[in-house]
């Protein structure tokens, strides 16, 4: 299989993904939880070389499912809770989600256990930052909090890393399971395409 031909199959899981889970934004306790923040991490992984439009697509899909959903609740955009003049932060925020899976692409050369500690890392580190940027500036930007502190924001920050950690990192989990798989598989094909050969 040619690599355009891997990118656009992913890019299309990526979008149907995303399709499915980013609907229940808007509601912190839907059974599926949002995969928004671990899809741009897999992109950046496997579609840095179409970073340019991929990750500009990826966003306005966002946008777009956010737009349906809060306006089909019959609200206005602006008038749901969740939206803010921090919303636009959600751009850098994703960014860092993204930049964070081609990180780990560029330090990848096959599943190992090293492997697995850096994308443990990265996906820390990277949900760490996204988290930061999308939460501090929805608490100290948005009108929802009267009177913001700095004990008030760690307190929120913490209280929703690890549920946002959790859900990002079991479907970055799963992607990484798939990788793992497809490698051995065609490992495995190499080696008895070469065996046949010199029978």
């Amino acid at each position: 299989m040619n690599t355009t031909l891997q990118r656009a199959i992913v890019l299309s899981l990526l979008v149907l993904l995303m399709g499915a889970t980013r609907s229940h934004y808007f509601s912190h306790f839907a059974p599926v939880p949002d995969a928004s923040w671990a899809i741009f991490f897999i992109g950046g992984f496997y579609l840095r070389a179409w970073t340019r439009w991929a990750f500009p697509l990826l966003m306005v899909l966002a946008v777009g499912i956010d737009w349906v959903v809060i306006t089909g609740q019959g609200i206005g955009f602006w008038e749901h809770y969740c939206m803010s003049p921090a919303y636009w932060f959600l751009i850098p925020a994703h960014l860092t989600m993204w930049l964070g899976g081609m990180w780990m692409r560029q330090h990848y050369q096959g599943a190992s256990v090293p492997a697995l500690g850096r994308l443990a890392l990265s996906v820390v580190a990277a949900t760490a930052l996204c988290h930061l940027l999308a939460q501090g500036s929805f608490y100290w930007i948005s009108r929802n909090v009267a009177e913001p502190t700095f004990a008030g924001w760690w307190q929120n920050y913490a209280q929703w890393f690890l549920p946002y950690l959790q859900s990002t990192a079991t479907f970055v989990g799963v992607a990484a399971v798939a990788q793992a798989v497809s490698e051995r598989i065609a490992k495995t094909s190499h080696v008895e395409a070469r065996d046949a050969k010199h029978r």
